[in-house]
């Protein structure tokens, strides 16, 4: 997909960080663009910041229900007649927390957003995409926390990002055996990433809300946890988000597989995650205070 003029991309999670940020590339590129987000109020709000850029509609949508998908489909196909590019960017997370400590509710609300609803939406979309035999491009998004190297302390989110990748990679495979489609994985990198995802508990809903009390200390804002690094002597780099959607169209246009900043560098962590695996041991190790 060299070419995105006049291309329609759906962005889920799109009302705000990473997905907004696609979408305002998206925008750039002449493409019009449907945004869906579970969060009415960022949703309108996106819409109003991002509309004197170019054609843009929205749908609120909770992609844990199949029929929503369904119906941001059908939004979009009777709003600007197709769909090119798929971003199933729509993601939670939940405390840091040893899997003993977490609950049946964190994994059935973490993995029903992360694993089902990139389902949802390539079930829903794909059939159509393919049907209209034109090029496009599901991206769906991962993380480096489980798609290459997981932290231990977050092994809900982890375990849903590989997910992620290992499902794009199966995804890409029959589609170009198959189809003019592509799928491509997504893993915002960069530096740290000041985004939504770390106080996604403002949109858990009620009936899937913890059993039992986090633990104290095991939930943190972005501005607490920076500040918490660089009181042990630890300095992060935060990535620009709008450069981070840059670099995201940078490698759409390329047809890459994996879109990734400094994507080499996960050679070696690959490397020595294989040589701990091959040897018998856990490549997975404790960083502490992350």
């Amino acid at each position: 997909m060299q070419d995105l003029r006049d291309r329609v991309a759906v962005v889920t999670g799109g009302a705000s960080g990473v997905g907004k940020a696609l979408a305002k590339a998206f925008l750039g590129e002449g493409m019009k663009v449907v945004l869906a987000d579970v969060e009415e109020p960022a949703l309108s709000a996106a819409v109003k910041e991002l509309e004197s850029l170019g054609p843009v509609s929205s749908r609120v949508t909770d992609v844990r229900r199949f029929e929503a998908l369904e119906a941001l489909a059908d939004h979009t196909y009777s709003t600007f007649g197709a769909c090119h590019l798929l971003c199933n960017n729509a993601g939670v997370s939940v405390a840091q927390l040893n899997v003993w400590e977490t609950t049946p509710n964190d994994w059935t609300w973490v993995h029903g957003v992360n694993v089902h609803g990139v389902m949802h939406g390539i079930q829903a979309f794909v059939p159509r995409m393919i049907e209209a035999g034109q090029e496009g491009l599901v991206m769906n998004t991962s993380s480096g926390d489980g798609g290459i190297a997981p932290l231990a302390g977050q092994s809900v989110y982890a375990a849903s990002k590989a997910a992620i990748s290992i499902l794009t990679e199966c995804l890409d495979a029959q589609l170009a055996a198959e189809t003019k489609l592509r799928a491509a994985i997504f893993y915002p990198s960069g530096g740290m990433l000041a985004t939504g995802i770390w106080t996604t508990r403002r949109n858990r809903p009620s009936e899937l809300a913890r059993e039992r009390p986090v633990p104290e200390g095991s939930e943190t804002t972005f501005d607490d946890f920076m500040k918490g690094m660089k009181a042990v002597g630890i300095e992060l780099p935060v990535q620009d988000l709008d450069e981070l959607a840059e670099f995201a169209v940078g490698g759409i246009k390329k047809g890459d597989f994996v879109i990734m900043i400094r994507r080499e560098e996960m050679e070696q962590q690959l490397t020595d995650r294989a040589k701990k695996l091959a040897a018998g041991e856990n490549p997975t190790g404790v960083i502490p205070g992350i």
